[in-house]
């Protein structure tokens, strides 16, 4: 297709604030061609919408570390400014806003770009057969004689992708298909990974990256978008990823690993109903075989996310998403031998861990003087025989290897007030023999003056 917006004609059509959204963050940019590091002053980004419920661009604008806006004005340092051009953030709107998308087509962009997707990509083919489209993206002049036709997210992809230094899918739908791509989906859903195929690579060569989430977690997408951009830039290799093309750093563990319930899973202690302090595992939580990590970033601002909120994982960043995970909410079948294991090991470990804690939970000088001097402990009874037996046990243990506890003379080492009384002594004796010490103290110091 060589025919495309006549933008003279156009004029100042489509832009209410009579400039195209890069002109109008320019001036307020931090970085310069003068001042900026590396070679590159910009990169555009393309970003498509294919079946999508825009989840994905609320968690990206809600990004802090970076943030978008940090990315867009060129705030950190060494990065190129980033051109978005995004159907629900940019100023322009019609035939303007595909201005840049027409001019990378034909290979008079002035920088270089990559192709961000949003949701999952149809098969066109099946909308064709009825003279309809699944998903489109405004209108070129691209029909017979020149009439204008609406271009779909597909199209758009297949021009750009070749020409792309990177292709970027956001989002489950993107990356695996996610929900409109379910078993018994009209459209024919896909990925962006499953349309391009395996053998695609960008101009750069680099193959289809992908953050999955449902939607993802916003710093997620950003910090890979930032290790990218400084890959463009030459400041350093192209970051790891995993052989599904996801950020190594990021998707490596397992939900469980880092989750802040973990502990109460090797104790053996399971959550009954939401709202419950304990592992969720046993109502329907997929965390300990599952590639996130919001449970330790968060899902805003380091804030949030599913478990750490109460929520059970569903298993949205996976490939299986939704069809290998449903039903919702109810316990998986693996679960049932994993849980039983934790229950019969955490029936020991978990009185043991108590048994210690209560014995770390007190003063050496408490077991000697056998109470606690606190009115908060009046209704609590002292650590009975069993106990006491443990405790001493394990003081054994824990200083069978310390050296410190050699024979020989310590400098400062004194017997206790409450140790020369039996372990009865009160305050006011542990006061008198402290001032019987200054005593003596003061008239050996005279005799030695004498």
């Amino acid at each position: 297709m060589d025919t495309f917006h006549d933008q003279e004609a156009l004029g100042d059509f489509g832009m209410p604030a009579r400039m195209m959204t890069e002109h109008l963050l320019e001036p307020v940019a931090k970085g310069s061609v003068t001042s900026r590091l590396g070679p590159l002053e910009k990169v555009h980004a393309f970003w498509f919408a294919g079946m999508s419920c825009d989840g994905c661009t609320v968690s990206v604008t809600g990004a802090t570390t970076p943030s978008i806006e940090s990315l867009l004005l060129g705030a950190h340092p060494g990065l190129p400014r980033l051109i978005l051009h995004h159907p629900v953030v940019n100023v322009e709107s019609g035939p303007n806003y595909l201005r840049a998308h027409e001019e990378a087509i034909q290979g008079k962009l002035d920088a270089p770009y990559v192709i961000i997707l949003e949701g999952s990509i149809t098969d066109e083919t099946l909308a064709m057969d009825t003279g309809g489209y699944w998903v489109g993206q405004g209108e070129e002049p691209w029909g017979p004689n020149g009439e204008h036709r609406t271009v779909t997210t597909d199209e758009w992809i297949a021009r750009l992708a070749p020409g792309a230094a990177a292709s970027i899918a956001i989002g489950t739908c993107a990356t695996w298909g996610g929900v409109p791509a379910a078993e018994g989906n009209p459209t024919g859903a896909m990925s962006l990974m499953d349309f391009l195929g395996k053998d695609y690579r960008s101009a750069l060569g680099v193959p289809v990256v992908n953050i999955p989430g449902c939607a993802p977690v916003g710093d997620n997408f950003t910090e890979t978008a930032a290790a990218i951009l400084y890959f463009l830039q030459g400041f350093g290799p192209l970051p790891e990823f995993d052989e599904l093309g996801r950020p190594a750093w990021l998707f490596g563990d397992t939900v469980h690993r880092h989750c802040v319930r973990g502990a109460y899973y090797e104790e053996g202690d399971f959550a009954d109903d939401f709202g419950d302090k304990e592992c969720l595992v046993e109502i329907g939580c997929w965390g300990p075989v599952v590639n996130c990590n919001i449970t330790e970033r968060g899902a805003i601002n380091h804030h949030g996310g599913c478990m750490n909120a109460g929520g059970a994982c569903i298993g949205c960043t996976m490939p299986g998403f939704p069809d290998k995970f449903t039903p919702f909410y109810t316990r998986s079948p693996g679960s049932a031998v994993s849980s039983t294991a934790s229950r019969l090991m955490g029936g020991i470990i978990k009185p043991l861990r108590n048994i210690t804690n209560a014995h770390l939970n007190r003063e050496v000088r408490w077991d000697r003087e056998g109470a606690v001097p606190s009115a908060w402990s009046r209704e609590k009874s002292e650590p009975g025989v069993v106990a006491d037996v443990f405790h001493r046990f394990y003081d054994k243990l824990r200083r069978s290897g310390d050296t410190a506890r050699n024979p020989g003379e310590v400098w400062g080492k004194r017997v206790e007030a409450t140790q020369r009384s039996g372990g009865s002594a009160t305050a006011t004796m542990a006061a008198d023999d402290v001032h019987d010490r200054i005593g003596n103290g003061s008239d050996n110091h005279r005799a030695d003056e004498s």
